[in-house]
């Protein structure tokens, strides 16, 4: 088990996920927030069609016979990093399905949106918020938009496979390389119960990638007041895998109540990247016993016990022996206690004063014929006092 004792972690920068779903990591790793382009609205004026996009909502064309609706964004899996002159990828899906039933995955309408970080190669864009460049008709259930942007400055690398979860299959606090929403900061309503002493986490990571993960770190806020203790194999910097996570446990102990939960900073260095960091936090509404005071207890108490049973073997065997030898008994009637245990049985059973020996059955016996047959001496005298009282 390690104890890792807390400290202050000066200029650490964590990267966590942005607030919306419209952002994208570039070739680099680094992520492109697009929160601020929400809804803006892009329009491309065809012959006869015209080309809607509202930025990571939906697209959509305009005619004289309607609108017809060729998707909408809502998976961030749709935003990737693009390739040549192309800076992102944006996917739109589940358009309208009228004579697209049978389209791909059966999606119904798709558009996909190339992104450009600048201009337009032919020069059409005018202003600073971009234009639609071009668009081409795939199909009558698809279509590609060539979309220029001026592009927002990218952030900091994330770890790209990373993860950290409650389960090996799991990523509620890590996910890709970013802080999930809730563990970002120190949050109230995903604070940990007093009674749960210890938190099991699993982290994962690409294999070829693993070796960069090195140990934790963690600082506690306030300082004193709460005992963390990490161990595992995540504890010791060992490389995690998607097929052998790692874990680390938290172990922590509530030593003084407070009304407001103990913040624990967790942060995991990698090589060449930006740390992963995260919070969790700890409510301890009463001082928990340690873990120690606990099982030093039990230790004791199973001392005593083994000594008890030690000292009754010995006395049972060594009174066993004795009535075996001096007192001449023989099966369970040598065992030490039987007499009181029979005493007792025949007491609560009411049979009486217990079994009685030969020799005194028979002087029994003996002094109740004495008792009811009378003497010769008596039976002379008793009968010469009668002939005398005839005499008379």
């Amino acid at each position: 088990m390690l104890f890792v004792v807390a400290q202050v972690l000066v200029g650490v920068s964590s990267v966590a996920v942005p607030s919306s779903n419209c952002y994208a990591l570039d070739n680099s790793s680094r992520i492109v927030d697009f929160s601020s382009w929400i809804g803006h609205f892009f329009e491309y004026e065809g012959k006869d069609t015209d080309v809607v996009i509202r930025f990571c909502k939906d697209v959509e064309t305009r005619s004289q016979t309607g609108y017809v609706d060729f998707g909408q964004f809502n998976n961030l899996n749709h935003f990737v990093a693009g390739s040549g002159g192309v800076d992102f990828v944006q996917g739109y899906y589940n358009g309208d399905l009228l004579n697209c039933e049978q389209s791909y995955d059966k999606l119904g309408r798709t558009a996909q949106v190339n992104i450009i970080c600048g201009s337009c190669s032919n020069g059409q864009c005018k202003g600073e918020l971009g234009c639609i460049c071009n668009v081409t008709q795939e199909s009558s259930c698809s279509i590609f938009v060539e979309l220029a942007i001026p592009c927002e400055k990218p952030g900091p690398r994330a770890f790209e496979g990373f993860t950290v979860g409650f389960h090996p299959r799991s990523w509620e606090i890590v996910y890709n390389g970013m802080t999930q929403l809730g563990y970002e900061k120190s949050h109230h309503e995903f604070s940990f119960a007093t009674e749960q002493t210890q938190v099991t986490l699993y982290m994962t990571a690409i294999a070829s990638l693993s070796t960069l993960v090195r140990k934790p770190k963690i600082q506690i806020l306030p300082e004193k007041g709460l005992k963390v203790t990490l161990s595992g194999s995540g504890a010791t910097g060992s490389p995690p895998t998607t097929l052998t996570p790692t874990l680390l446990n938290v172990e922590w102990t509530c030593q003084e109540a407070r009304d407001t939960p103990y913040e624990v900073n967790v942060t995991i260095p990698i090589e060449g990247y930006e740390p992963i960091q995260f919070f969790l936090t700890k409510i301890c509404e009463h001082r928990q016993d340690q873990k120690g005071d606990s099982t030093r207890g039990w230790a004791i108490f199973g001392i005593i016990s083994c000594i008890f049973i030690v000292t009754s073997t010995l006395f049972c065997v060594g009174g066993f022996i004795y009535k075996t030898r001096m007192e001449r008994l023989h099966g369970i009637d040598a065992l030490p206690g039987m007499t009181y245990l029979t005493a007792c049985l025949e007491t609560a059973s009411g049979v009486g004063n217990g079994y009685s020996r030969p020799e005194e059955n028979a002087s029994g016996y003996a002094s109740e014929a004495s008792w009811e047959q009378p003497s010769a001496t008596a039976q002379g005298t008793r009968k010469q006092s009668t002939r005398n009282y005839g005499s008379i």
